[in-house]
C-alpha cells in the first residue's frame, strides 16, 4: 500500500547532509564510548558468571523486596530479583532471581561452589513460598524435565534454573567480542571482493558505527549485555549490511551508466532510487520486532530491542554513512568497476 503513494521520482539531495549527519554521527560515537568506559555494561551471567532462577509468581507475594529479606541470611552476596510478565503475553506472572558469581576457598572447585549456591537458593525459595517442585534428586525427577511430559512440566513453579561458573564466562565473553570481529573482517573481504575497496571500507565503517551506537545505547540503558545481545549484534551487522549492499549496487549501476555526473550526484540518484526498497523493509522488519519485545517476554526483551535500535541506525547509517565514506575516497575508476551478473539479483528490489 505505501509503494502506491510513495512518490516514483524524489529528488531528495541526501549528501547535502553529509557533513551534519557526520558530527551526529562522530558525538554519538564519542558519547557511546565515554558511557562503555564509565557506566559500563550490565553483564549477564553468561559473561561474568553467576546463577539466575525463575519461578512463577506466588499469589501471596506483595513485591519483590519480600522475596531478598527471605534470601538476605544466606550469604550469596548481592541478590537481583526482577518481576516480569511470563514468556506469552499471559496475564501471569514471573520473579527472576539473580545471584552473581560465588567467592571460593582455596583448592575449591568455583563451577561446584556455583552449583552449590544455586541449589540453597531453589532450595530456600521453594521452602519459603511453598513453591511446586519436581526436584532432580529425589528419584522421579527426569520426567520434569522430559517433553513429553507436559502435565508434570506445568505443575512445577520453578520454570528454569541454571549457572555459569566464572571461567566459562570469561571464555564466552572473548569469543562473543571475537565473533564481531570476525564478522566485520568477512564483510570487509566481501565488499573488497563484490565491488571494489573504496566501497568495502565506507562499508565497514557504517557496521562499526552501528555496532558501537547498539553497545552506547546498552551501557546508557543498562540492558543485559548477554550471548543474546551479541547475536543481536551479528544479526544487525547483516541486516545493516545487506541494506548497503543494495544501495551500493545501484550506485555501481548509475555509475557505469552516467560516466560524466559528478559521484556526488551519482550516489544521490542510487539513494533515492532504493530509497522506497530500504524504508518498506525497515517499517515491516519493525513491526515484527516490535510484536517480540512487547508480547516476547522478559527473556527476548533484551534481544529485540538490540534489533529494534540496530534496525533503525543501520538504514540510518546505510544511507548516510556508509555513502558519505564512499564520497571521500579517492575516486572509482568507473571503466573497472565489476558487472554484478548474479541471476536474478537488481539493486532496484
Amino acid at each position: 500500500m505505501l509503494l502506491k503513494y510513495w512518490p516514483e521520482n524524489t529528488k531528495l539531495s541526501f549528501m547535502g547532509f553529509r557533513l551534519i549527519t557526520a558530527l551526529l554521527s562522530a558525538a554519538l560515537i564519542v558519547a557511546s564510548i565515554f558511557l562503555v568506559s564509565t557506566r559500563g555494561l550490565n553483564f549477564g551471567i553468561d559473561f561474568i558468571g553467576g546463577s539466575v532462577v525463575e519461578i512463577n509468581k506466588p499469589d501471596s507475594l506483595q513485591d519483590e523486596e519480600e522475596v531478598r529479606q527471605a534470601l538476605a541470611d544466606l550469604g550469596l552476596g548481592e541478590i537481583q530479583v526482577v518481576r516480569a510478565t511470563a514468556a506469552g503475553g499471559v496475564d501471569e506472572e514471573t520473579i527472576i532471581v539473580r545471584i552473581k558469581t560465588q567467592d571460593v576457598e582455596d583448592g575449591e572447585n568455583p563451577d561446584t561452589a556455583q552449583g552449590e549456591a544455586t541449589a540453597l537458593l531453589v532450595s530456600t525459595l521453594v521452602e519459603k513460598f511453598n513453591l511446586r517442585f519436581d526436584d532432580p534428586n529425589t528419584g522421579d525427577i527426569n520426567e520434569a524435565d522430559d517433553p513429553s511430559t507436559p502435565d508434570i512440566i506445568e505443575k512445577s513453579d520453578v520454570l528454569s534454573q541454571s549457572s555459569v561458573g566464572p571461567k566459562v564466562s570469561g571464555e564466552l565473553l572473548s569469543s562473543g567480542l571475537m565473533a564481531l570481529v570476525v564478522a566485520l573482517g568477512f564483510m570487509l573481504a566481501y565488499i573488497w571482493v563484490r565491488f571494489e575497496w573504496q566501497f568495502s571500507v565506507g562499508a565497514v565503517a557504517a557496521l562499526t558505527h552501528d555496532v558501537i551506537l547498539t553497545i552506547g545505547m546498552f551501557a546508557l540503558l543498562q540492558l543485559e549485555f548477554n550471548l543474546t545481545t551479541i547475536a543481536a549484534l551479528l544479526t544487525i551487522i547483516g541486516y545493516s549490511m545487506n541494506d548497503t549492499v543494495v544501495v551500493f549496487d545501484r550506485v555501481r549501476e548509475e555509475m557505469r551508466k552516467y560516466k560524466q555526473m559528478p559521484i556526488k550526484q551519482v550516489v544521490d540518484l542510487a539513494l533515492n532510487g532504493t530509497l522506497s526498497r530500504t524504508l518498506l523493509t525497515s517499517c515491516t522488519t519493525l513491526l515484527a520486532l516490535l510484536a517480540i519485545f512487547f508480547l516476547g517476554g522478559s527473556v527476548l526483551r533484551g534481544m529485540s530491542f538490540a534489533l529494534i535500535w540496530g534496525v533503525i541506525i543501520g538504514t540510518y547509517s546505510s544511507i548516510f554513512i556508509a555513502s558519505s565514506i564512499l564520497l571521500s575516497m579517492p575516486t572509482v575508476r568507473r571503466e573497472k568497476l565489476k558487472i554484478d551478473d548474479t541471476p536474478g539479483f537488481q539493486a532496484s528490489t
